[in-house]
């Protein structure tokens, strides 16, 4: 039966409209399917298979459909095809003809056959096995390869059994049914090689990102974890927020390239650490440089005390040779000098007990301990390798153990706080596409504040995206919890919670996102993927500060 001219216009209208919808569809898989079903629909097949060339020159079953026997596999069903792939060439390395999409492929014809049961050249034991297995009947059939650009085979696309609208009657594929698939085939190979390059470039990008990320793990194991934990950290608040139904974020959502956005602004947000010197990232103790210095402190506590033994001994000797003293007077001499040097000796192991402490670093230095550490670096004296008299102390070892809180000077946090002035040079010096145009601004203000306190920029809340906001939580959790730093021991949640909860009250976080974080418990499945068990304790919400449920 031949074809109306208001039905052939009808189905170029829907050629027209299958080329419009393959080209927005992002998703690989959606786009095979789309594919097919198109191809089922302008031809009016009752089934049909498309399969993908493979580099080891195989055709894979990509989607599989056919409608009266509701056979749905591959694409967005979630159903694997469980069918061999078909050898494009056989054990001697000769074309493999006997298959018709084999034949397709290698050859680049359509093949268009009326009846398989009775068409000759080809081997369809296999059709005929699944027709027995299944009470189907496979008879018209049309095999369409589906050429790119540069004129290569990339897939086939195979109809089957053209049904009369009319009557469900199995007729033979038309003319104009081929040139019409022939017209899809070609559509759907540009549509399958953009995605595919696309998904490769994406691809080719995060394993940069990765690079760079891996080479800051190699330069420091200490913050090499914190590059793939934020990112992650940052999707699940991400998420949160956007499943908000109500409240400030009522009317946020994110489509998946807003996703893909923010993901690659995760990966990114600390790629200004390539920069920073690894002696200040690694520094794990307050006189740490390309070696602990405290070594060197040892030393000189062992000199004194050295110097102190010898004046003791010279001491004794002259009290001995000392003319008109009794016995019982120089005996309470020997005395005296032997309790200066154990005074002397017990300061010193005191001392550096204290100094060892203090180079450990960690939350909090009181102040009398600051006091404690001048003062030693001026109570002692000791002959250096010169023959001089030098403090006991540098100015630099006295700033350096007199550090409040960590293990980094205020140059040192400086030169550690230049990463996102970095990041922030790196990232926008790159050409992003429209898509990605807001990644430097996302990595950009995970040091920010709400109250402007934060830095580079002083940026206030109303001045950052949700998205950088975000970002700002998700990277304070992950260090307060962090198990590898070079100074401190993860925390537990409820202390880490504690502390986030004070940075809401003083201004520091977003107090929505906080609100956010604990209410749909995002920091207790964070927990239970990257915490050890001893550090997911009981945590009271109601004793959280400032939180607001």
């Amino acid at each position: 039966m031949k074809d109306t001219v208001e039905s052939l216009f009808l189905r170029l209208e829907q050629l027209n409209d299958i080329g419009s919808a393959l080209s927005q569809e992002k998703n690989l898989e959606g786009l095979l399917e789309k594919i097919l079903i198109a191809a089922k629909t302008i031809t009016r097949a009752d089934g049909g298979s498309l399969y993908l060339r493979t580099e080891d020159e195989r055709l894979r079953f990509a989607i599989v459909r056919t409608d009266s026997l509701g056979i749905a596999m591959g694409g967005t069903t979630g159903t694997e095809v469980p069918f061999y792939p078909i050898h494009l060439n056989n054990k001697d390395g000769e074309p493999n003809y006997q298959m018709v999409v084999a034949y397709a492929a290698v050859t680049g014809k359509t093949v268009n056959i009326a009846d398989a049961y009775t068409e000759a050249g080809f081997d369809f034991s296999g059709t005929r096995n699944f027709d027995k297995k299944t009470g189907y009947r496979s008879k018209s059939f049309l095999t369409v390869p589906m050429k790119n650009h540069e004129g290569e085979t990339i897939g086939v696309l195979q109809l089957i059994n053209r049904l009369l609208p009319e009557t469900s009657e199995i007729v033979s594929f038309s003319e104009a049914d081929q040139r019409l698939a022939e017209s899809l085939s070609s559509q759907a190979a540009i549509a399958i090689t953009n995605r595919q390059l696309i998904d490769q470039l994406e691809s080719l990008f995060e394993s940069f990102i990765n690079l760079i990320n891996t080479a800051i793990d190699d330069k420091s194991p200490y913050t090499g974890g914190h590059c793939q934990r934020v990112p992650e950290l940052t999707m699940m608040i991400a998420e949160a927020v956007n499943n908000s139904k109500s409240g400030p974020f009522g009317g946020f959502r994110m489509l998946d390239k807003d996703r893909y956005e923010l993901k690659i602004a995760g990966m990114l947000h600390d790629c200004g650490k390539i920069t920073t010197p690894v002696h200040v990232v690694d520094k794990s103790t307050k006189l740490e440089t390309i070696f602990d210095r405290i070594s060197m402190i040892d030393t000189r506590f062992e000199v004194v005390k050295r110097d102190a033994h010898i004046a003791a001994l010279e001491a004794k000797v002259k009290l001995m040779s000392e003319p008109g003293l009794d016995d019982v007077t120089r005996k309470e001499r020997f005395h005296q000098i032997e309790q200066v040097l154990r005074d002397t000796t017990r300061m010193c192991d005191d001392d550096r007990e204290f100094l060892r402490h203090s180079n450990v670093g960690g939350e909090t230095m009181s102040a009398e301990a600051q006091a404690r550490v001048r003062s030693i670096g001026s109570a002692y004296h000791w002959t250096d390798p010169s023959g001089n008299t030098a403090n006991f102390l540098s100015d630099n070892e006295v700033e350096n153990l007199s550090i409040a809180r960590g293990t980094l000077t205020g140059e040192e946090r400086e030169i550690i706080n230049h990463h996102i002035v970095a990041t922030i040079k790196m990232l926008e010096a790159l050409p992003w596409p429209k898509h990605l145009r807001n990644v430097p601004e996302y990595a950009g203000g995970h040091h920010e504040r709400m109250d402007g306190k934060g830095y580079p920029r002083g940026l206030t809340r109303e001045q950052m995206s949700v998205q950088a906001r975000v970002m700002g939580i998700a990277d304070i959790f992950e260090a307060l919890t962090a198990r590898d730093r070079p100074y401190k021991s993860g925390k537990t949640l409820s202390e880490s919670l504690a502390i986030l909860g004070n940075f809401r009250k003083g201004g520091h976080i977003d107090p929505d996102l906080f609100d956010v974080f604990i209410r749909e418990k995002v920091y207790l499945r964070y927990a239970e993927k990257f915490l050890d068990a001893a550090q997911i304790d009981t945590v009271d919400e109601s004793r959280i500060p400032g939180y607001q449920p």
